[in-house]
């Protein structure tokens, strides 16, 4: 389970639930496959390192217009 960052600050940066899930998941598929060693080092998931990266303005989400 997701809560750090909670799910409704990562809904509210990216614009929509939707959305959100989209760039969560490819972000955590790019994870997986350049930075397994990372991930598995640091014992976090691909999900919440994404999360995080969302969060903090590391990783843009789609522009809705």
């Amino acid at each position: 389970m997701l809560i750090d960052p909670p799910i409704d600050k990562i809904v509210e940066t990216v614009g929509n639930k939707y959305a959100a899930v989209g760039l969560l998941s490819k972000r955590a598929r790019t994870l997986m496959e350049k930075r397994a060693d990372y991930l598995e080092q640091e014992n976090i998931s691909a999900v919440s390192l994404a999360a995080k990266e969302v969060v903090e303005g590391k990783v843009e989400g789609v522009d809705e217009g």
